[in-house]
């Protein structure tokens, strides 16, 4: 693998994931951080705030912070509820029933910070699922798929399945939004590996 060039502060295996399928070498930090939602705040601004804050947190773990340090969060968010990660069966099924046959959104952000520097943005998609029977919503479960999926289900396995239309970032839905990281690398002028001139020469 070639040099970091960023820090990951996350363990999610698909946000890895993401940043190698556009060629991002990095190194993974852990942060330890409340990520208790405020009262009556919106999805919008807790994704921000907790993107922000792991990347702050990671940045203050490091003595020597040598390159910029990447962090995201995802929400499901339907009626205004900020679906998290499901605490049990029963909770995981009460929550795939709750967005089947309508539409929900999926909030994404990606914070980027450096020693001197702060920025972050925002993905927000729309997600319709159909109709979701009793058995397919405990079928689901079985699977252990949702177990550990803000709103309890994953786009990119089984949970596709359920998935009619989508309106907005595919990338963000699996919780790092492509677009608006590659902004935030050119803002901080790090360059793609694929646009990089030396790998044409």
């Amino acid at each position: 693998m070639n040099d970091p060039l960023i820090y990951l502060v996350s363990q999610s295996p698909r946000r890895r994931e993401l940043l190698l399928q556009i060629g991002i070498a990095h190194e993974v930090l852990v942060a330890d951080i409340d990520e208790t939602p405020h009262v009556g705040e919106a999805a919008e601004r807790y994704v921000a705030r907790m993107a922000l804050a792991k990347a702050r947190a990671g940045r203050a773990s490091l003595s020597v912070i040598d390159k910029p340090l990447l962090a995201a969060d995802t929400s499901v968010v339907v009626d205004g509820q900020i679906l998290g990660k499901p605490r049990d069966e029963v909770d995981a099924r009460e929550m795939l029933l709750s967005l089947a046959g309508r539409t929900h959104q999926v909030v994404s952000a990606v914070a980027l910070v450096n020693a001197v520097a702060e920025e972050s943005r925002l993905s927000v998609s729309d997600v319709t699922f159909r109709d979701i029977s009793d058995r397919e919503s405990r079928a689901y479960w079985r699977s252990g798929e949702p177990a550990d999926k803000a709103g309890g289900y994953g786009i990119q396995g089984l949970g596709a399945l359920f998935i009619e239309r989508l309106e907005g970032s595919y990338s963000g839905v699996m919780g790092l939004p492509l677009f608006e990281t590659a902004v935030l690398m050119r803002d901080f002028e790090i360059q793609l590996p694929i646009f990089n001139a030396k790998a044409y020469e």
